[in-house]
């Protein structure tokens, strides 16, 4: 073999490696190994007049949740019922509530409790 022959087949063996990897961590939410497993995603994001706040909420495990709750803090909890694999869903807390953090249940998860993320502010965009 020649050399230019060695590095065109390391070249190509190391586009498919990566493209492995980018395409499994892709995937994330569509293949699980764990039965049970719930995303959580709050959001919120500061206006002049106003904040703008949701909650995404996914089943990233192989089997159904059920009795999913939301707890929104301050007494605030919505209940969703059951959430099938793959299932996403986008609420949006009470608009009195301190939005600080969001904490999610099922039968089969355990409490996952998250604060809201906000977006970095770039100067010319609405809101900065």
């Amino acid at each position: 073999m020649t050399t230019y022959q060695i590095l065109l087949l390391g070249g190509v063996g190391v586009i498919v490696i990566l493209s492995i990897i980018v395409g499994l961590s892709v995937s994330k939410g569509l293949i699980s190994s764990e039965d049970y497993a719930i995303f959580v995603d709050p959001f919120k994001d500061k206006q002049d007049l106003f904040v703008m706040a949701r909650v995404t909420i996914q089943n990233i495990g192989n089997q159904p949740l059920t009795n999913v709750r939301v707890n929104f803090g301050g007494g605030d909890i919505q209940e969703l019922g059951t959430l099938t694999p793959g299932q996403k869903i986008i609420i949006s807390p009470p608009p009195d509530n301190a939005l600080e953090f969001v904490m999610v249940t099922a039968e089969e998860v355990t409490l996952v409790s998250k604060a809201y993320r906000t977006p970095i502010k770039m100067p010319g965009m609405m809101g900065s």
